[in-house]
Formats: structure tokens, C-alpha cells, sequence
């Protein structure tokens, strides 16, 4: 799925406020030496910070021991933060000293313009910026982050100076005490805890020995899980000086039951969607927002796992949560399971644009439907989109793809949304990953955009953005040895939402009925029908909310006329 508008916007909004905020130190008669905790890492871990992809080295180090190097991957741009207590209407300086390509420094929620600047640099160069505090902002997040597609960033010795809210934490939290879980079915449990004395400012969540969430209250609900499993579960609370030890850990054995907690069975002829994980102008939406409309829900997208070749992983984008005004990982969870509750799917989808997942060998292919598994189990998912734009090995993937869905059972979804260029015969090494998966697979919803003119199965040369361009090219599927319930259209939901392809949501239905039924096609017409055509996708539902669900509204009541 093209990520080029997003990537353009961001890096306009980027650039603008680079150029755009003034940057000139304001300092303060009272300011503290530095209001950030393990400021160098020279805790040596991330103890107090909010990392992605990142983790602390010996080398390169601006002084001390250590710093932080983030990787960059996928849709994420590796970004370390920290919430800190502040004064309101007061000013702050922040500098940091990094290293890599387009490394970002800032601040968000200050209560007036929020400052980030950046650069980049082969060695060591520190960043400066400032901000004056709103006259209700008591907290600020800090951040650091690197850029898509770029390698490996390095920071250290971050300080914010100016005067601390409350005098600041000198030492970090005592452990949470009365780990409890009740209410637990075969795919969830609810924790709870006490607070333990003194400042905190939220809690760690930890299932094993993997932080699955953050959170400000002393309440969790887990999600996701399988059942007749058992599971260990442990929490710490943090402040501005660093991280607790964990709690005692609670175990707690998930009951029985049968297939994947999903919301039933898909229809016949299925809308899907992909909701952006991310904010790149379309209308900014939480996943419960997401109208019942679309069937199944692509969650867009995981990103790469830098340290187990062919791993993914998924993070909420900051950005997204900061359009939500604030946007957990907790509620995201829950809204899934919302969704299941309307009868909707919801899957992951690894790839876009710019995901650059390889799976090419048989330890990338075990990484890689473990990775899926584990954030199937975390969140719900009902199974796994495959958008990979960068090449595909059919081998290795459609391994990994029979393991996956062995793992999951019953209910699992695999989707595919290969570029034209990608199905244009079955010699094509996409084709040739969705005939070795035939027996697992849902939907091939092709991206028939983005494309210029293609062959049709009549040998013939099509345009996108035509009747023909859709019926022609789903042929050569058809005829190919896909099952037209396998065979799905993809179209972007505004010209905003790709850079050519768009058309009108009455063409993608004219299309539906010339394969399904031979009516309202344009000069081509299949040798045969279809009628178990399986739908239509768009890219995406953020964009068709912004232009009213014109998309939606259009194409699902049609979908029911097949």
C-alpha cells in the first residue's frame, strides 16, 4: 500500500516546523541542572525512557559509558521519549547530542508550539531547541526519534533544563504490591494492583518477561491471549528517576475454548479496509471508529523487528495518537475486541510501501509466523495481511505462512495486496506465493492502481482507472488458478490516497457485476462469470472518512447484490 502521500506530508510538516519555529534559548533564573532521567543511559538500559527499536551500546558514546542507538523500520521512526513534570508559563531549553541521518529532537504537549529541530551528521553534533510552557501545562514528553528508511541513529546526554514541577523524582519507585488477576475467559484476564508509596507517574505492564503495555492507572486488561494457556504476569511502576523492580508475578491458566476469538465468519463478498496506523492527512481515527461497513479491518502497518531477521513487531504511532489527543495501547486493544463484537475481522498488515520484511531463508521464516503469532495473541488479530512492495521469496514466505496458520487454527485470515505488476501472470513471484498458500488463503485484494496501462488476460493493453483495467487484469487470476472467492478488487478511496488509479466507486461496482454477473462491463467481457467474486479493498478508511465514506457507502450495499 503506497506510503508516498504520508511520507510527503510528514516530511513537509517536518520541514516547516524545522524552519518555521523559533528557536532562540529561553532560560530561567531558577532552572534545574536537568530534569531528565538516565539522561546518558549511563544506567545502561532505557530505564525512564519510552523506546522503539532501540537499545543501549558502549559505542558510539558522546561521554560516559553508553547511549541509545534506534533503528529505524518499517513505519516507525524509533523514537525514545519521556513524560516530564514542568511549571506552567515557564521556559525550558532542551539539547541533546546525536549522530545518523535526519535525527529529531522536541517536545509535544508543551500548551503552546511544540519546538522540534533536527540534523544529520557522521559524528557526534549536539541539537538545541526551546519552549515556554502554557499556563495550564504541568507535563511534557521529550522525544528523540530518527526518520523512515534511514539507518541507525545514536543520542546521548539529553538534558532539559528549567525549573522542575514539584522539585522532580530523586529516585525511582518501590514496587507494586497485590498483584491480583480475575475475570479471566480463554483470551483475556484483568490485573490489577496497589500503588506502592510515593511518586509515580505509571506502571509497566509485563507478560513473561516482554513489556506489553504502559499504563497510568493501577488496572489492566489482557487481551488476546489463547486459551487453556498458562501465563505469568508481573508490573513495575516508573517515575522521572527511573523504573521499579517488578512486582511478584501472578500466574494465571486461561480457560477453555475452541478457534480464534474473532467476530465470526466473513461474508461472501467482503469490503476491506486499511486503517492507518499512522497520520499522513487523512481524517485521524481511532479503530472503534471504524464504521461496520467494512468486514475486515487491515491494521496498516507492523514494522520490521531489527534484531530477528524476518520478526515484526507493532507500535501505535505517536503521531496518530497525538491527532487522537491521546490514543493507549490498552484502547486499542479493546477496540479490537469491539470490533469482534460487531461481527468485523481485524488482521495485521506487515509491509506498505516502505516495509522492507525479508523472509528468505527458514530462520526468517520461523521469526517471522512466531512475531505474527505473538502479536496475534496480543492484540487479537485474526491473522495477517501480506503488502510486501519490496519482492517476496515464495518458498521461505509461504512456509511461514502454513506455520502461521497452523498456529492460529480455526478463523484465521491471510490477505495478500500485491502491486499489479506482481499478478500479472503466474510466473511472477507473487502469483507464485499465492497458489503455494491456495489452501490458507482468503483474499488477493490486488492494488490496481499506481500501475499505468497493463496486459489483460485477452492480451490486450488496459489503462488503470478504467472498467476494463479491473475486469481484464482480475482475469488473468481467475484463469491463473485462483478461486474468485480468493479474487478481490483494491482501489484507493479518494486521489488523495495514491498517485493514479483512482476511480469512481460506481466503476469498482460496475466491475463486480461484470465479473460476477456479465453486465456493466466496458469493451472487454469475461469468457465466463464469477459470482463468487469475493470483493472490493480500499486504501484506505481514513481516507474514505474523509470524503464522507463515499467508498463505503457506495460499494458495501452493492457487494450484497452479487
Amino acid at each position: 500500500m503506497t506510503r508516498t502521500k504520508r511520507l510527503l506530508a510528514v516530511l513537509t510538516a517536518a520541514a516547516l516546523t524545522a524552519l518555521g519555529v523559533a528557536l532562540s534559548p529561553a532560560g530561567s533564573a531558577h532552572a534545574a541542572a536537568n530534569l531528565l532521567a538516565n539522561s546518558g543511559f549511563e544506567a545502561g538500559n532505557t530505564a525512564g525512557w519510552t523506546c522503539n527499536g532501540a537499545a543501549v551500546v558502549g559505542s558510539p558514546t558522546h561521554s560516559g559509558s553508553y547511549a541509545v542507538a534506534a533503528t529505524p523500520a518499517g513505519s516507525d521512526y524509533a523514537q525514545c521519549s519521556q513524560k516530564i513534570t514542568v511549571l506552567p508559563n515557564s521556559a525550558y531549553t532542551l539539547t541533546a547530542w546525536v549522530q545518523g541521518s535526519y535525527v529529531y529532537l522536541g517536545a509535544t504537549g508543551t500548551g503552546g508550539t511544540d519546538p522540534s529541530t533536527w540534523t544529520s551528521s557522521s559524528g557526534y553534533t549536539q541539537l538545541s531547541t526551546s519552549f515556554t510552557t502554557g499556563a495550564s501545562t504541568t507535563s511534557v514528553t521529550i522525544y528523540v526519534h530518527g526518520w523512515f528508511g534511514q539507518p541507525t541513529y545514536y543520542a546521548d546526554d539529553l538534558v532539559l533544563s528549567g525549573p522542575g514541577g514539584g522539585g522532580g523524582d530523586t529516585q525511582p519507585p518501590s514496587a507494586p504490591t497485590g498483584l491480583t488477576a480475575t475475570g479471566t475467559t480463554s483470551s483475556s484476564t484483568s490485573l490489577s494492583w496497589s500503588a506502592p508509596s510515593g511518586s509515580v507517574s505509571g506502571y509497566n505492564v509485563y507478560q513473561g518477561g516482554t513489556k506489553i503495555a504502559s499504563t497510568t492507572g493501577t488496572t489492566y486488561a489482557v487481551s488476546g491471549l489463547s486459551a487453556s494457556t498458562a501465563y505469568s504476569f508481573a508490573v513495575s511502576a516508573y517515575n522521572t528517576a527511573g523504573e521499579s523492580a517488578r512486582s511478584a508475578a501472578v500466574s494465571v491458566t486461561t480457560q477453555s475454548g475452541g478457534g480464534n476469538p474473532g467476530g465470526g465468519s466473513l461474508p461472501a463478498h467482503v469490503l476491506t479496509g486499511y486503517w492507518q496506523n499512522f497520520y499522513n492527512g487523512a481524517k485521524a481515527l481511532k479503530l472503534a471508529d471504524v464504521p461496520t461497513s467494512y468486514d475486515l479491518v487491515a491494521v496498516a502497518f507492523a514494522d520490521t523487528d531489527p534484531s530477528k531477521p524476518g520478526g515484526v513487531t507493532f507500535t501505535l504511532d505517536s503521531g496518530l495518537s497525538s491527532q487522537l489527543g491521546g490514543y493507549t495501547d490498552a484502547q486499542f486493544t479493546a477496540d479490537v475486541q469491539a470490533l469482534h463484537a460487531r461481527g468485523q475481522k481485524v488482521i495485521i498488515s506487515v509491509g506498505g510501501q516502505n516495509g522492507t520484511v525479508s523472509v528468505g531463508d527458514a530462520t526468517a521464516a520461523n521469526n517471522f509466523a512466531a512475531s505474527v503469532y505473538a502479536l496475534m495473541q496480543r492484540y487479537g488479530f485474526d491473522g495477517v495481511d501480506i503488502d510486501l512492495e519490496n519482492g517476496v521469496n515464495p518458498t521461505y514466505m509461504g512456509q511461514a505462512l502454513h506455520s502461521l496458520a497452523a498456529k492460529a487454527g480455526s478463523g484465521f485470515v491471510l490477505t495478500m495486496a500485491p502491486e499489479t505488476i506482481g499478478m500479472q501472470s503466474t510466473g511472477m513471484a507473487y502469483f507464485q506465493l499465492a497458489l503455494n498458500v491456495k489452501d490458507i488463503l482468503t483474499i488477493v485484494n490486488t492494488q490496481f492502481y499506481n500501475s499505468g496501462t497493463m496486459n489483460g488476460c485477452d492480451g490486450n493493453v488496459y489503462a488503470q482507472s478504467t472498467v476494463n483495467f479491473l475486469t481484464a487484469l482480475s482475469c488473468i487470476q481467475l484463469q491463473g488458478g485462483l478461486r474468485a472467492d480468493q479474487v478481490g478488487l483494491g482501489l484507493p478511496a479518494t486521489s488523495s490516497a495514491a498517485g493514479g488509479g483512482y476511480q469512481s466507486p460506481s466503476n469498482v461496482n460496475n466491475a463486480l457485476d461484470c465479473l460476477a454477473k456479465g453486465t456493466n462491463c466496458g469493451s472487454f467481457k469475461p469468457a465466463t462469470t464469477y459470482p463468487g467474486i469475493r470483493g472490493a479493498m480500499t486504501w484506505s478508511i481514513n481516507w474514505d472518512a474523509s470524503n464522507g465514506y463515499a467508498f463505503a457507502n457506495t460499494v458495501h450495499p452493492h457487494l450484497g447484490t452479487l
